[in-house]
């Protein structure tokens, strides 16, 4: 029952800045721990950023000081500011989250939105 929409990707130039979001909606109680991972063309899905509990941030040493995972408990959102943005950080980029619903806690994907570093 619960969907996860994205959006924020697109193409920025090298050194550039993006923001993305994911918004949960359905019959939610609440949100145990969220994830934002990628995957480049042919490469494995790799974990980019994550939450889990109430505050603690887990980051990719690749990712580390460049970006910031963050939520807003209100919306049901989860947001990634990517700074200082490299051609390898080029990907598709995924959203998970673990929620507790009527039915239970279960994991769920985003669709993935693309993200292209190029000059």
């Amino acid at each position: 029952q619960v969907q996860l929409v994205e959006s924020g990707g697109g193409l920025v130039q090298p050194g550039g800045s993006l923001r993305l979001s994911c918004a949960a909606s359905g019959s939610i109680f609440s949100i145990n721990a969220v994830g934002w991972y990628r995957q480049p063309p042919g490469k494995e899905r790799e974990l980019v950023a994550g939450i889990t509990g109430g505050s603690t941030t887990n980051y990719a040493d690749s990712v580390k000081g460049r970006f910031t995972i963050s939520r807003d408990n209100a919306k049901d959102t989860v947001y990634l500011q990517m700074n200082s943005l490299k051609p390898e950080d080029t990907a598709v980029y995924y959203c998970n989250i673990n929620a507790r619903t009527l039915y239970g806690s279960e994991d769920y994907w985003g669709q993935g939105t693309q993200v292209t570093v190029s000059s």
